[in-house]
């Protein structure tokens, strides 16, 4: 393996690490040889730290761990993805993940909203969804969705599945995606009304993943 991958002239090489269940970019750490055996080898990442010139495994102290689902490198071979599994939050200062601040138009760090880079654009429409329910707006579809309540939501995601069906009969690959788009959102809405996240539903998710069979509980 040590010869297929480009250690840089110190023998690192980055390695990005990736929520494996919503692609959130966790962290980044530099591996050198033995680091990234030992990724390898225990399945639980491994990285050499710089500044204290040691061989370390993520979580060693805190107990938050991060565990190997999938190893990848990059097209140069100079570059390692790792897609995990954490283990409580990853970032140091408690949150979820280390890149929780935002670069602004005039190029000022600032500390706004931590989640909004994680996950992708569903988390970011489920988390509008629920800035909506708590703090309506006028003229917000999503706002009057929710002054409706319960039955309007659930009667538009009947409503949302129907039109998904009829489009998937007329073979129209463009309705197609338009109306799963719509049914998505208002999905998106009952998550919202339950105050659940798409983290609940990937974790449900993983549960299944790799597994066969039918329920016997229904």
């Amino acid at each position: 393996m040590a010869d297929q991958v480009k250690f840089d002239s110190e023998d690192l090489l980055p390695a990005v690490i990736q929520d494996w269940l919503d692609g959130t970019v966790l962290m980044l750490g530099y591996m050198n040889q033995e680091a990234l055996a030992k990724t390898v080898a225990t399945r639980r990442v491994h990285f050499w730290s710089r500044s204290r010139n040691k061989l370390w495994e993520k979580g060693e102290t805190s107990g938050h761990t991060l565990h190997v689902k999938d190893l990848f490198i990059d097209c140069d071979c100079d570059t390692i993805l790792v897609k995990a599994q954490p283990v409580g939050p990853t970032c140091h200062t408690g949150e979820r993940a280390c890149f929780f601040s935002r670069i602004d138009e005039q190029g000022h760090v600032v500390h706004r909203n931590v989640q909004d880079a994680q996950g992708g654009i569903l988390e970011s429409v489920l988390r509008t969804i629920r800035e909506r329910r708590f703090s309506p707006q006028t003229g917000s579809y999503t706002s009057k969705l929710f002054e409706g309540g319960h039955d309007k939501i659930l009667k538009k995601v009947a409503e949302e599945a129907g039109e998904v069906l009829l489009a998937s009969k007329g073979g129209k690959k463009e309705e197609v995606v338009y109306e799963v788009a719509d049914l998505f959102f208002h999905i998106l809405m009952v998550l919202g009304y339950h105050d659940l996240t798409l983290s609940d539903i990937y974790q449900e998710f993983s549960k299944r993943f790799g597994k066969s069979g039918l329920r016997t509980d229904k």
